[in-house]
């Protein structure tokens, strides 16, 4: 197992990638702390985690909260005495048009998956930093913040912020030995917001099917291990190829 004694937070971890994300990460040896907004569905995940062997507890948070998400990493500590790894995984969508989207909708995306990454990995990485021996960090970004779309512009944003975010995040911690790195899918699993994944979706990629969960959760998985220790600011592209294509491609 390659993350034995090493403590993990993944946020959305109620579903899809964060779902699998940490289910993973368990099986790998890491405790985890199961971070979601849904009590219910949080508590299934760790349950399910237990029953196979990990170690797991609920945490609730709302990532865009800032008194809350400083009062999560002091639980995640006082818990399990330290953190190494944190998943920045949560993220909802707007799939509006310019001319309709208002701007509470757009402070809302903006907030959860742009701001929410932002302080999750600045009071996280204080931890770490105060903890004196590094740590990793793996935000998960999206297509969406590489390439227009015709429904989604605060989520386009956002997940573009996330993008670059993440190599100013990973040049700013790299003297604390703090990795920070960023995965871009391309509709795994269910869509953002969603709890039903359709294996029928009409998908267009090199690999001629749809992303599951478990594509991301290993490649998740490959950057917070020892065996990418080389790599710091990357953004690595688990897409099924379709950022290789041409626009208007088959």
């Amino acid at each position: 197992m390659k993350l034995i004694d090493q403590v993990a937070v993944v946020t959305g971890a109620g579903r899809n990638i964060g779902e699998a994300t940490a289910k993973l990460l368990a099986k790998e040896g890491a405790s985890i702390a199961v971070t979601d907004i849904d009590a219910a569905r949080a508590g299934r995940v760790a349950d399910e985690i237990r029953a196979a062997g990990g170690t797991a507890e609920v945490f609730l948070a709302n990532v865009a909260d800032e008194e809350g998400v400083i009062s999560l990493v002091r639980s995640v500590t006082e818990h399990f005495g330290k953190v190494d790894i944190l998943v920045n995984n949560v993220a909802i969508s707007d799939n509006k048009h310019i001319l309709d989207v208002t701007k509470e909708e757009w402070d809302r995306v903006i907030a959860v998956t742009l701001t929410g990454t932002f302080l999750m990995s600045k009071y996280f990485a204080q931890q770490m930093v105060a903890q004196g021996h590094g740590g990793n960090i793996v935000n998960v970004g999206s297509t969406s913040g590489f390439y227009g779309r015709p429904r989604a512009v605060a989520y386009t944003a956002a997940k573009a912020g996330v993008t670059n975010l993440s190599r100013s995040l990973a040049i700013q911690l790299a003297k604390h030995k703090i990795r920070v790195n960023c995965v871009v899918p391309n509709k795994i699993g269910s869509p953002v917001g969603k709890d039903t994944f359709d294996p029928t979706r009409p998908v267009v990629n090199l690999r001629d099917r749809p992303g599951v969960p478990d594509d991301l959760a290993r490649a998740i998985l490959f950057l917070v291990s020892p065996d990418s220790d080389f790599i710091d600011g990357t953004t690595l592209f688990v897409d099924g190829g379709v950022s290789a294509l041409m626009p208007g491609s088959e």
